[in-house]
């Protein structure tokens, strides 16, 4: 692999120009077709098997006006003063004539009569609506009543499934990316290249993503989840043959032969840590919704794309760049090394070879510490409840649950099957219902026309992300209702998707992790390294979700993110953040592992490579690693929930496995296995195939000659 990565990446420094403009048409080519044919993100709730989607189904076969997507209009008057009944009847006309709906109720007045509840009924499912819209047609629809000074705002389903990206989080990112290139390459022109090429890989890669969104439903989060991941992978990549890049110059080699030692070296890493990235994301398959697939085929198409521009890009530009690369003074003085005694990465390596017993135990504590909040993380589907105050659902949010009672926010449909359960029984079901010390207030039951089919809404005296709703769920459907009748709406599948996610959740971590053992067994022939590797990912995760759940689930550190209050972890938190996690903390893995071997298939020294591998590396990691904080750091200021628990957990996961893991745990238990770190069974060497991941020195490939480059 690495001869083959090698003469790629010398032809791409000898014919630059070529790639380039390669490049610039695959994009140009990608944008164009996804312009044309791409389609629009939209969610995918619908979990086969629950009984909030069994629910469901009967009220979409009989009951098609109760089925669809709903909306929630709610009308305040700041001062106090009753909401004029004419303006109420000429929204509800309004609102009447939006797309898709199919009735509008009498809106339902607070006590004081200074807050009016419009329920809005559609006939088409929430994923028909094309971006903002359905929420742009309630608000033209209410633009007369706020022209009349009443406050207006917009909950339910169809304003919650928008989510516009401003591009102020990735903005963020780039800016303190550049800054700790500059720092960490020392020229403008070697900072500027990685980010060149990752948002090259970038661009390709959302492409992708628009054209797989025609053909199946991707979420609309999923394509910012993406980019943040692609963004700090693509930088990595980037910045690892960049720095390799470098070196070569630094010995001697011309830009070609730099380029090929680069590619055939560290692009055999980037190739083994995306590889391990695309890997993890296949777990999302196994979680058993169509959203979570969504994320990975989003995610799966633009690391892809990034990885193929570190491979290409990076060594053209590096070519057309030249010397520039390199600071003012190496390049006056080329052969020159200033002999000022090992830097302070070779001093740490060093301590850590001289107290490995001391590092491991100490960077074990550490990681146990931050996981033990982990172990009281409560999970719940985003909602309204959980978005910022400025936004429009959270406003209407906590205008209803002042206005009618928290439980107001997430009602109870009740389904219920007349071919199955008497009409009769309906009114005894309603008072059970009611005298249930968790309901506030039942409706009378709605009949359909056929007479087959009935619904009855049931508002719960707390709110959606209650612990007690979720019980008042379970004693509903296990005491209450009889057979022929279930339980759906929002609540209800939320609660099931929570449920589903969790059980889920055992079978993709083993998936994940089996995967990526064989993958880091095959490709380094050293089932310790892979085992290791695999328990040291789990502790950054435990780490992660650790952090996570004590910010997030305190006040103090909800505030500080622009949350009102504290919130449970997102249940699509958990499954997601670790498929990704496993394959970016993968990364720093590889990135160490690559350099130590090469080392040790030199000298033969367990010990001495530990140190000289993580002397070599410590500064790419850390650099690396501080860029992908910064990057995921500015998706915490993303108005979304999910997309800021995934920056703020990604962050602090990458900043754990970059510092603790990578350059405390991980060499000290490598130093302490010694020969063992390498040790392959003789019967497990014949089954397992030579990649030759690392090129080892050597022979620089033949190169072609070098382009003219245009005037």
């Amino acid at each position: 692999m690495s001869s083959l990565l090698g003469r790629l990446g010398g032809a791409a420094a000898a014919r630059p120009w070529r790639v380039v403009l390669g490049w610039l048409l695959l994009i140009a080519v990608a944008l164009g077709l996804s312009s044309a044919f791409g389609g629009t993100p939209r969610d995918d709730y619908r979990v086969p098997g629950t009984r909030s989607t069994a629910g469901n189904d009967l009220l979409v076969e009989r009951f098609p006006e109760m089925s669809g997507a709903s909306a929630r209009v709610v009308v305040h008057d700041r001062a106090g003063k009753p909401v004029p009944a004419a303006a109420l009847a000429e929204l509800r006309t309004r609102l009447g004539g939006v797309r898709g709906a199919a009735t509008v109720a009498e809106p339902v007045l607070s006590a004081q009569g200074d807050t009016a509840l419009f329920a809005v009924s559609y006939r088409i499912p929430v994923t028909e609506f094309k971006g903002s819209e359905g929420l742009d047609a309630l608000r033209e629809a209410a633009r007369p009543t706020q022209d009349a000074g009443l406050q207006v705002e917009f909950g339910g389903q169809v304003p919650e499934n928008f989510n516009a990206p401003d591009g102020t989080a990735e903005a963020i990112g780039m800016v303190a990316a550049l800054v700790i290139l500059v720092i960490a390459l020392g020229t403008v022109v070697s900072a500027g290249l990685p980010l060149v090429v990752a948002l090259a890989g970038l661009g390709l890669g959302t492409a992708l993503t628009a054209l797989l969104s025609a053909v199946v439903d991707i979420s609309p989060t999923a394509p910012t989840v993406a980019s943040m991941v692609g963004l700090g992978v693509g930088i990595d990549y980037a910045l690892l043959l960049v720095s390799r890049h470098v070196e070569g110059l630094r010995k001697g080699l011309d830009k070609r032969a730099a380029a090929a030692e680069a590619t055939a070296t560290a692009g055999s890493s980037v190739v083994i840590a995306g590889s391990t990235v695309l890997v993890s994301l296949l777990g999302l398959k196994l979680a058993g919704l169509s959203t979570y697939s969504s994320f990975g085929y989003a995610t799966f198409a633009v690391v892809g794309a990034v990885m193929l521009a570190s491979l290409t890009l990076v060594p053209a530009l590096c070519g057309l760049a030249g010397p520039r690369l390199l600071r003012r003074a190496e390049r006056r003085e080329p052969t020159v090394r200033k002999a000022a005694g090992p830097t302070r990465t070779e001093r740490w390596a060093q301590l850590i070879g001289r107290r490995p017993v001391l590092a491991a135990v100490g960077s074990l504590a550490v990681l146990l510490a931050l996981s033990a909040p982990m172990l009281g993380m409560r999970t719940w589907p985003q909602d309204a409840g959980s978005q910022a105050a400025g936004n429009t659902t959270r406003k209407a949010y906590d205008l209803i649950a002042d206005a009618y009672g928290p439980g107001a926010n997430g009602p109870l449909l009740v389904a219920v099957d007349l071919r199955r359960v008497p009409v009769a029984e309906l009114p005894p079901i309603v008072q059970k219902l009611g005298a249930d010390p968790g309901v506030a207030a039942v409706l009378p039951p709605l009949v359909n026309q056929a007479q087959d089919a009935a619904v009855i809404s049931v508002q719960p005296r707390t709110g959606p992300q209650d612990t007690d709703t979720r019980e008042l769920l379970d004693r509903v459907r296990t005491e209450v209702l009889p057979e022929g009748a279930e339980v759906t709406g929002v609540v209800a599948a939320f609660s099931d998707i929570s449920q589903r996610l969790s059980e889920r959740l055992w079978v993709v971590v083993p998936f994940v992790v089996a995967l990526s053992l064989i993958l880091l067994t095959v490709l380094f022939r050293a089932p310790v390294i892979a085992v290791k590797a695999a328990a040291m990912n789990l502790l950054s995760v435990a780490a992660a979700y650790g952090v996570m759940t004590a910010i997030f689930q305190s006040d103090a550190g909800a505030k500080a993110l622009g949350l009102p209050h504290e919130v449970p972890v997102s249940s699509w938190v958990p499954i997601l953040m670790f498929t990704v996690l496993f394959g970016l903390s993968m990364d720093y893995e590889v990135f160490l592992l690559a350099r130590v071997r090469e080392d040790w298939l030199v000298t033969g020294d367990p010990k001495g490579s530990v140190v000289r591998g993580l002397s070599a590396t410590g500064r790419v990691i850390s650099s690396a690693a501080a860029i992908m904080v910064a990057v995921f750091t500015g998706f915490a200021i993303d108005p979304d929930i999910t997309v800021k628990m995934m920056g703020v957990g990604m962050a602090v996961a990458v900043l754990v496995d970059a510092t603790v893991v990578r350059l405390l745990l991980v060499p000290a238990t490598m130093t302490l296995l010694g020969r063992l770190n390498w040790w392959l069974p003789a019967w497990l060497d014949r089954l397992l195939p030579e990649l030759n991941v690392e090129h080892g020195g050597g022979e620089i490939l033949p190169l072609p000659e070098p382009e003219k480059v245009p005037a």
